[in-house]
């Protein structure tokens, strides 16, 4: 289902319907989501029984994780993304401790480190205003209350594993908001975070669950559907008399998979009559917003709250420009000129990014979309009528407004970004793929023509190959095993600074198929291990020369997607040869 007929169910009748957060929606309020905690305790206990020192482990970098988890796995944890991972790690490194569980939660997830985000605002206007009536969650953190009290000023006593008898009362006597932590809260005594206390839920919890499930429709947010035990409550509500009458609807992030036992669930919802849809949105902050806009009798004072900003002018002076030795490279290529102009494009009926996405598969290479308040297109008219046969309604040259700007707007950065790679691997043995919203332009040893490529093979030698003595995993999804091929690249990004555009070049290796990109980690930490300032300048040096077609320092280069088209169609672009660089001060 689409995000905006979602929208459209919940405001015409908010009070239809509870809801159930996830770690997601307290993430945007600047804590960790259970997968952080993970790595967070991981690397904890793997820098104590190493002797390493702790800064340096980064997790955010694959080859430490890929270390920290091949220690853990070989130290009796589990691997990576099992079932039951989250709750064998905290049994194995605090075994019954409660109080040591309580003090690490206390300080990992304190109420100094929560910012509430506009998502969270709006969860706490909308129970304020009696638009959210009954809340369950299996997060510890105290992010709802705190929305409540700023939004309303008042308090919101939650239901936790102490205390749990009276919330099924409470929710007979309709006494709303309705806020339960069915994991408990870190402050209190009761807390389930191992795999006995995981294995079911508070039995008064769950009892008022299931009559919440036979009350109202269910808006499920911020979740994975990893937890067995919460699944099978799912499944419990789902066998009641009158399972959600108004809807049960399970919001995700676009791009993000969906988890096989969510699948199962929303089937099996189908299969009851019940009204089950997966919906896709961008992030939890943008969907609680689109609600809030919609909702048409939201107090004045309140809505400013939400809203609220905090803006105030500032003069920074910047130093002077720097004029000694040594100088320092960057590895950014200024964009001195991009797209003025887009082709906006109406149809009879809308469209989603799904529709737009399958329009791509068909015509691959031909077309380029984004969805503003309408949908814009890069590509030649005759193409775009091939797409879209009977349902075009007109085609129309547009300029970029400036307050859409390539420096804050994700979509449109997007929409050049993708422009931009297209002109840079044209008529060029280059091939560009996306894996994590990541973008790479890839050597392709394929090709017939490789003296494009020979600058690139005189510093790294072979340009692509198999990885050696390694297979594809198999499982479900992928039966057969397959061999495991890399390739040069570089990973290519676009950012604004001081007031200029740059096309950002970091030289990687690109590993077929992708997802064995985690089981090539020590291939590839190898093959880059002796790339330090004289060989990443090289390489620097070499991909400059091949994404931009010329040997000539610096001069200007104009770069087009297309091979023809008319100015609002053909986006083109202009790039200096020389990369940024900086003088050390005075």
């Amino acid at each position: 289902m689409d995000q905006s007929k979602l929208t459209g169910i919940y405001c015409a009748h908010p009070q239809n319907f509870a809801w159930f957060l996830g770690a997601g929606t307290s993430r945007t309020a600047g804590l960790p989501t259970a997968s952080d905690i993970l790595w967070d305790m991981k690397r904890d206990y793997y820098c104590q029984e190493q002797n390493q020192e702790i800064l340096r482990q980064d997790v955010q970098d694959d080859a430490i994780r890929t270390r920290i988890q091949t220690y853990m796995e070989s130290k009796g944890f589990p691997s990576q993304w099992a079932d039951n991972e989250y709750p064998t790690c905290f049994k194995k490194i605090f075994g019954d401790d409660k109080k040591r569980q309580r003090s690490y939660l206390r300080k990992i997830l304190s109420e100094d480190k929560v910012s509430l985000s506009v998502g969270n605002r709006v969860m706490g206007a909308l129970m304020v205003h009696g638009h959210i009536r009954a809340v369950f969650t299996t997060n510890f953190d105290s992010v709802v209350e705190k929305a409540v009290a700023e939004m309303g000023e008042q308090s919101l006593a939650a239901y936790h594993l102490e205390g749990s008898a009276s919330a099924n009362n409470a929710l007979n006597n309709e006494e709303y908001p309705l806020y339960c932590k069915l994991h408990g809260d870190f402050r209190y005594e009761s807390l389930k975070n191992l795999p006995e206390e995981l294995k079911g839920q508070n039995e008064e919890l769950s009892r008022c669950f299931v009559n919440a499930a036979n009350r109202f429709g269910l808006i499920v947010v911020g979740y994975s559907g990893r937890d067995a035990s919460i699944m099978a409550l799912f499944r419990d509500a789902l066998n009641s008399n009158n399972p959600f009458p108004h809807g049960l609807f399970w919001v995700g992030i676009n791009g993000s998979p969906i988890h096989p036992e969510v699948k199962k669930l929303l089937e099996l919802a189908q299969g009851k009559n019940v009204q089950a849809e997966y919906v896709k949105i961008e992030t939890f902050d943008a969907f609680m917003l689109r609600l809030w806009r919609n909702i048409e009798d939201k107090p004045p004072d309140m809505d400013t709250k939400v809203r609220r900003t905090q803006a105030m002018s500032v003069t920074i002076p910047l130093p002077d420009l720097g004029n000694n030795y040594p100088i320092m490279r960057m590895n950014a290529l200024p964009v001195l000129s991009f797209p003025q102009q887009c082709l906006k494009l109406s149809f009879r009926s809308p469209k989603t990014w799904s529709d737009l996405r399958e329009i791509q598969k068909q015509s691959p290479g031909n077309l380029i979309f984004t969805i503003t308040d309408s949908v814009w297109c890069w590509g030649r008219e005759d193409h775009i009528k091939h797409a879209f046969p009977n349902d075009l309604l007109s085609t129309d040259a547009v300029n970029i407004p400036h307050n859409l700007s390539v420096a804050t707007n994700l979509r449109i950065r997007g929409f050049f970004k993708e422009a931009l790679c297209k002109a840079l691997v044209r008529d060029k043995p280059l091939l560009c793929r996306d894996m994590h919203f990541k973008t790479f332009l890839i050597a392709d040893s394929s090709t017939d023509d490789k003296s494009k490529l020979r600058s690139l093979a005189k510093i790294t030698g072979e340009i692509s190959g198999n990885v050696p003595n390694l297979v594809t995993p198999v499982d479900d999804k992928h039966p057969e095993a397959k061999r495991v091929n890399w390739a040069e690249a570089v990973q290519v990004s676009l950012d604004f600074k001081n007031g200029n555009l740059w096309l950002l070049l970091n030289p990687d290796i690109w590993i077929w198929p992708p997802r064995a990109r985690k089981i090539s980690a020590a291939f590839i930490e190898n093959r880059r291990k002796n790339r330090l300032n004289k060989k990443f300048n090289d390489l620097l040096d070499a991909w400059v020369r091949i994404i931009l077609g010329t040997d000539k320092r610096n001069t200007k280069v104009m770069v087009s997607a297309f091979a023809e088209g008319s100015e609002a169609g053909n986006p083109s672009f202009c790039l200096a040869t020389r990369t940024a660089f900086s003088k050390r001060l005075t």
